[in-house]
């Protein structure tokens, strides 16, 4: 029987959500998804929930629509997702055309999350977001940037519209969220996704042909992948990373964090030490 999963609450609400969620930049893509159904079906066999996407990701928000679909029709009783994705527009008819046409790709009338994309037009469509919150559209809304040239008005954003969720980077390679941005989530009550939690896949070249720390056991991990996901979720503020991959093989090692102890900051900084 699997461990039962780590779970972290959104704020706004206390919902929990399973703490490793599932990406979709570059990894869906893709007009056959037959190769990366797997990883889908493996994702919510194994506890996880969150599913992110943007229509900025090409065919990804039609794939994940499909693939859900094709995993409904073969078990009715599988595990329903908490999908979200974006708006990335300007103007409010065309945000409001963009997230409609956002809907029906993922084939859902409802959606848990939209988010504002690297705050393209922002207060234009925080306004659409908040109308279709409180007619019961969207459960929550939230903001994105990928950007550290952002964080100053992700931060005054949060502060003062305190949105339900904010996307941002974060990881063992790239910590600037810790300085400002994580604090202000956690005095708000905004929920936070992370993005890039391998800094673009830097991390494992940088402890390429490294034996594991012995903290790693410690925490029940037993890849590099999983301890840099456990490091993250050591983080107080931190809802859920969001790791994107096509493989079934990585998705279950990434899956592997979602279980066991979360550091301490002990034993964070030890992973800090050991790179």
């Amino acid at each position: 029987m699997r461990a039962s999963p780590i779970l972290r609450a959104i704020p706004s609400t206390g919902e929990k959500l399973p703490a490793i969620g599932l990406g979709s930049a570059r990894t869906f893509d893709v007009s056959d998804v037959s190769k990366v159904l797997p990883v889908v079906q493996r994702f919510l066999e194994l506890g996880g929930r969150v599913i992110d996407s943007s229509p900025m990701y090409g065919r990804a928000e039609t794939a994940i629509g499909k693939m859900l679909a094709a995993i409904q029709r073969a078990n009715p009783k599988a595990p329903r997702p908490f999908l979200a994705t974006k708006v990335w527009t300007s103007g409010k008819e065309e945000g409001i055309a963009q997230m409609k046409q956002s809907l029906s790709r993922l084939g859902v009338e409802k959606l848990d999350l939209m988010q504002i994309h690297n705050l393209v037009d922002w207060k234009t469509q925080l306004a659409t977001l908040r109308a279709w919150k409180a007619a019961g559209t969207i459960r929550y809304l939230g903001i994105t940037h990928y950007s550290h040239g952002a964080f100053d008005d992700l931060e005054k954003i949060i502060r003062t519209e305190k949105p339900d969720f904010v996307q941002l980077p974060y990881s063992v390679g790239d910590r600037l969220a810790e300085k400002r941005l994580l604090p202000a989530a956690a005095d708000h009550g905004v929920a936070v996704l992370v993005m890039e939690p391998f800094d673009k896949g830097q991390l494992f070249a940088r402890v390429k042909g490294k034996p594991l720390p012995a903290v790693a056991a410690e925490l029940g991990c037993t890849s590099w992948a999983q301890l840099f996901l456990k490091w993250i979720l050591g983080h107080p503020a931190v809802t859920c990373p969001i790791p994107a991959t096509t493989k079934v093989k990585h998705l279950e090692d990434n899956l592997g964090a979602l279980v066991g102890p979360v550091p301490t900051e002990a034993q964070r900084t030890k992973i800090l030490a050991a790179l």
